[in-house]
């Protein structure tokens, strides 16, 4: 057995947040468990590899049930080494529209708006030049727009302003819809993990324990409380015990699946497992859902220039109709084609991307079996929600318009998907299906709130376990209108901070 304050199981972007922040204390010891490597590797470090780092060992690799959509299963990249998902994204750096997480305080997450979010976005990040009531200046991460910007990026602003939309000045603050330049996580050229940003610099400090290639098999609880966590070493268990809390920052599916191995979830599926319930919680594994994509895609007249970048760079927030509160379609433009796996196509396109962003379809993640080296059945049932398929023909039909707009037209050939031919809403509603793809953006399977469902509560605290918290994707009620890592950061500095007032 060994002794610690504080243990973060996972070292993704929250973990490595977590790690940081709590050891700045000195009188604190902190222990940092994670399943995958401590050396991400070589690509990872390169912006426009991204898409090539997906299945290697920094990848748990899981692929989801089969779809309904399409009848097939999809694959589900999320990061297995230090950094998390921040080793292996394509670096995006964005907030959701503010009315998203508004509705986060709405709908049971009291104090969880965007305002309330604010101080931790701003902490995280050194944006200089911007609104510095909105933009923080002093954090680890220091993201920034592409730098140039790539010709298919350049048409696309131009393409957006020719039909009607509007430009924003800064489309990763919140504030504005419209067409922008998105900060990425890249600085000099290269990848900034949340491992670089948050983990390197603290290294050194003696009262930081950071174990890799190391899997946790359970939460041990005792009499309602947390009292750390269970692993293996080689051919040895290990238990590790937490004097003050143990906090699980494994993402949307580990922290759920975690939980669920320790006894805490819907007593049915914890004793179909062979698993002693331990705390019943029905909604552990609730609430599963992601952004999905689909595209308008073209073949060049000429040759594309090389992209130094991450293979777009510019993004957009457009309403599908009137009416709405708020976005709930996001955009992009790239270089290259992101295809899913029932409909793969030729290299060498480009495309304009489409994602509707405030899903209502809704999943399940539920355990294999009951050993921790089984990965999870992950089910996020994309478009079981018919006005999520609506809101994707209307996003499609809008990124048509652009990819059809004269800005694109040294540019433009040969419309290859969905193709000239494809025009009916039936039409498109049949390639949106086909065309599913994971935008990786999976939140919500420990979901804040205070009703029956709720996993935890507005303090991270998991409800009926004294000494347990989850701070992660997984905790958010609904997917922000944005690629979701910013938030991960914002949450795991506040996170930080509840657990540091709860010590005071």
């Amino acid at each position: 057995m060994t002794d610690y304050d504080y243990i973060v199981v996972g070292a993704g972007t929250a973990g490595s947040v977590l790690a940081a922040r709590l050891s700045e204390d000195p009188n604190v010891r902190v222990l940092l468990v994670e399943a995958g490597s401590r050396h991400a590797p070589d690509l990872s470090a390169v912006p426009p590899a991204w898409p090539m780092l997906f299945g290697t060992d920094a990848d748990w690799a899981d692929t989801t049930e089969r779809q309904d959509a399409n009848g097939i299963s999809l694959p589900f990249p999320h990061g297995r080494v230090l950094g998390g998902s921040s080793s292996i994204n394509a670096m995006f750096f964005v907030r959701g529209h503010h009315t998203s997480y508004d509705d986060w305080a709405r709908t049971g997450a009291s104090g969880w708006g965007f305002r309330d979010l604010l101080p931790y976005f701003r902490r995280s990040e050194n944006v200089p030049g911007r609104d510095p009531s909105l933009r923080g200046t002093d954090g680890p991460l220091t993201p920034g727009p592409a730098e140039p910007l790539h010709p298919i990026m350049e048409a696309g602003l131009a393409a957006a302003a020719e039909v009607g939309h509007p430009l924003a000045a800064d489309v990763s603050g919140g504030e504005e819809e419209g067409f922008g330049r998105a900060d990425l996580n890249i600085v000099n050229g290269r990848r900034q993990s949340a491992a670089d940003a948050y983990l390197l610099p603290a290294l050194d400090r003696p009262n930081l324990t950071i174990l890799t290639d190391t899997l946790v098999h359970r939460v041990i609880v005792r009499d309602g409380r947390a009292m750390g966590v269970e692993y293996r070493a080689g051919n040895d268990v290990v238990i590790a015990s937490s004097a003050e809390e143990v906090v699980l920052s494994s993402g949307t599916i580990g922290s759920a699946q975690l939980l669920l191995l320790s006894g805490i979830g819907p007593k049915s599926h914890l004793t179909e497992m062979g698993i002693e319930p331990v705390r019943e919680l029905p909604g552990v594994g609730l609430n599963l859902h992601d952004h999905s994509l689909s595209q308008v895609t073209y073949r060049p007249t000429q040759p594309l220039p090389p992209m130094e970048h991450n293979h777009s760079g510019v993004i957009g927030l457009l309403r599908s109709r009137s009416g709405l509160d708020g976005p709930d379609l996001q955009f992009l433009f790239s270089d290259i084609p992101l295809y899913g796996p029932a409909l793969p196509g030729p290299d060498g396109l480009y495309s304009v991307v489409c994602s509707a962003m405030l899903p209502r379809s809704r999943g399940t993640l539920r355990l294999r079996s009951g050993d921790p080296a089984d990965r999870p059945r992950i089910d996020p049932r994309y478009y079981t929600d018919d006005h999520d398929v609506d809101v994707m023909v209307a996003g499609l039909r809008l990124a048509r318009e652009m990819g059809r707009a004269n800005a694109f037209k040294d540019w433009r050939g040969e419309e290859v998907f969905p193709g000239p031919d494809v025009n009916s809403d039936e039409e498109i509603r049949n390639y949106i299906r086909r065309s599913l793809l994971t935008y990786f953006h999976p939140v919500g399977t420990c979901r804040i709130g205070d009703d029956d469902t709720a996993v935890v509560d507005t303090q991270l605290r998991v409800h009926g376990i004294e000494g347990l918290r989850v701070a992660d994707a997984s905790v958010m009620p609904s997917v922000p209108s944005a690629n979701t890592n910013a938030t991960v950061y914002a949450i795991a500095e506040r996170a930080a901070d509840l657990l540091r007032e709860n010590r005071s």
